[in-house]
C-alpha cells in the first residue's frame, strides 16, 4: 500500500480513469456489435456516424491505437456499404 499522500491520490485517479476507460471501451464494443446486427442499409447508415465518433474518441484518448480505430471504421464502412 502507498505511504505518500500524492501516491494515494494517484492511485485514486488511476482507478477512476481505469473504470471510465473500461466503461467507454465496453460501450463502444456493444455499439459495434449492435451495428453489425442491423440488416437494413438505411438504419445502418444512420447508426454508423455515432459509432465512428465513439471509436474516434477512444483513439483520441489513447484507449485504443489510432490504427486499430481506422481498421474498425474501415471494416464497419465496408459492411454497411455491402448491405442490400
Amino acid at each position: 500500500m502507498a505511504n505518500h499522500k500524492a501516491t494515494k491520490k494517484d492511485m485514486r485517479q488511476a482507478a477512476k480513469r481505469r473504470d471510465r476507460n473500461r466503461y467507454n471501451g465496453k460501450t463502444t464494443r456493444n455499439a459495434i456489435r449492435d451495428l453489425k446486427v442491423i440488416t437494413g442499409k438505411k438504419e445502418a447508415k444512420e447508426a454508423i456516424p455515432s459509432v465512428e465518433g465513439m471509436i474516434d474518441k477512444l483513439a483520441k484518448r489513447g484507449i485504443i491505437h489510432k490504427n486499430k480505430a481506422a481498421n474498425l471504421k474501415s471494416k464497419l464502412a465496408k459492411r454497411v456499404n455491402a448491405l442490400a
